[in-house]
């Protein structure tokens, strides 16, 4: 049996936090949860890692739902082999499990590239993929951000059905403008594959966001960008998000692409449980060398995101999840619900069962990091993926 001990830590399990506790891993799933005490007391297999944390904070693994890349990989690569090098590099900054996230491309290319990254889950080295999130094709033109207007398309099932099958079914999310023509029948078909539709890039109204809904479209993606602004005549996407709290959100704490003070307002309107950390990063994130390309187009980091180089428009960010965890707290935010914006509610979202909380029976995705936000250890399934101790 494989087993790992960790102690001398304060445990956050998802939801509460405890001081001077243990988490016990066996064969893949956490065990126990108990106190000091009681570690002092018991008896371990000799062939149990004992691994003492030192005062450190022991939280679930952070689950990425929207990242397109980190150090020089990633998703526009249209690569199995980028995907796993994210995979082996994501569990540096606490990830367990990720959705490799994808623009739009030309529909040939694009079922390409689905084929390549879904060929890459089950061979994963580090942070598990849990399957593709697509942000796109069917979005707003209106609200493009960096992507390129001709890959755009008007609903259409029958393409969306070769997506499907290039993903072998795995396609977990999809960023769709709720406005499009179309866009109902799209919902009733993604319901029937157990996609979660989240509402992005889009210029939607205030009707538009409702009828989505309506149609299941219950999560957003990157709150407060690439949608409709909030007015006093028509409360468009982001009124919409904000008032209803059944909408769940994404959100990009990075301090530049959301105003720090706005998540006081996020706090206040919506329930913690319906806010959901993403990175959103791109190829370049935490790149050492070479140039600075995402999505095929050159890029400059400024102000604390890039931005495409050729017109300065807003790419993406350069976050991490455990730079989001510490920034969240600095943004009002207690450890606790920092933690649970970075695990616990991903999971809920995204519906997926035995992660995102250290209780009996989940699987062990675990991170362990200090005081100053340092990643010391990561166990993904039980297995030391990452480990400083």
């Amino acid at each position: 049996m494989n087993s790992i001990c960790l102690y001398n830590g304060t445990v956050l399990t998802g939801f509460a936090a405890m001081e001077q506790c243990a988490v016990l891993i066996e064969d893949g799933v956490v065990s126990d949860v108990f106190s000091q005490k009681r570690f002092e007391q018991k008896h371990f297999p000799a062939s149990t890692e004992i691994l003492d944390v030192e005062g450190a904070y022991i939280a679930p693994g952070f689950i990425d739902t929207h990242i397109h890349g980190t150090g020089g990989y990633g998703t526009d690569d249209a690569s199995t082999e980028s995907v796993l090098e994210m995979s082996r590099r994501l569990t540096r900054s606490g990830v367990t499990a990720f959705n490799p996230t994808l623009y739009p491309s030309e529909p040939e290319e694009m079922i390409e590239a689905v084929r390549n990254i879904a060929a890459a889950i089950g061979r994963e080295p580090g942070a598990r993929i849990m399957g593709l999130h697509l942000e796109g094709p069917f979005l707003s033109p209106a609200r493009l951000g960096v992507q390129r207007p001709e890959t755009l398309r008007p609903v259409d099932i029958p393409y969306m059905e070769k997506l499907w099958e290039a993903a072998g079914g795995h396609i977990v999310n999809m960023t769709v403008a709720p406005e499009i023509k179309g866009m109902r029948e799209l919902a009733l078909y993604c319901i029937k594959k157990g996609i979660i539709l989240q509402a992005g890039h889009t210029d939607a109204k205030y009707e538009n966001m409702v009828e989505g809904m309506q149609a299941g479209i219950l999560h957003s993606t990157h709150l407060f960008n690439a949608m409709s602004k909030m007015d006093h005549r028509n409360p468009n996407a982001v009124g919409a998000i904000l008032i209803h709290p059944e909408m769940s959100c994404e959100i990009i704490a990075d301090g530049c692409h959301v105003h720090p003070d706005l998540f006081k307002l996020l706090l206040r309107d919506k329930p913690v449980d319906k806010i959901v950390l993403v990175t959103d990063s791109l190829k370049p994130t935490e790149q050492k060398e070479g140039p600075l390309v995402a999505n095929g187009e050159e890029m400059v980091f400024q102000d604390g995101m890039f931005h495409r180089k050729a017109d300065n428009v807003i790419a993406g960010s350069g976050l991490t999840m455990i730079r989001g965890v510490q920034n969240l707290e600095a943004f009002g935010f207690t450890l606790e619900d920092a933690v649970k914006a970075a695990g616990f509610n991903p999971a809920q979202v995204m519906r997926y069962r035995g992660k995102g909380a250290l209780i009996p029976g989940n699987d062990a995705d675990i991170v362990v990091f200090d005081r100053n936000f340092n990643v010391l250890a990561v166990t993904v399934t039980g297995i030391l993926k990452y480990n400083l101790l």
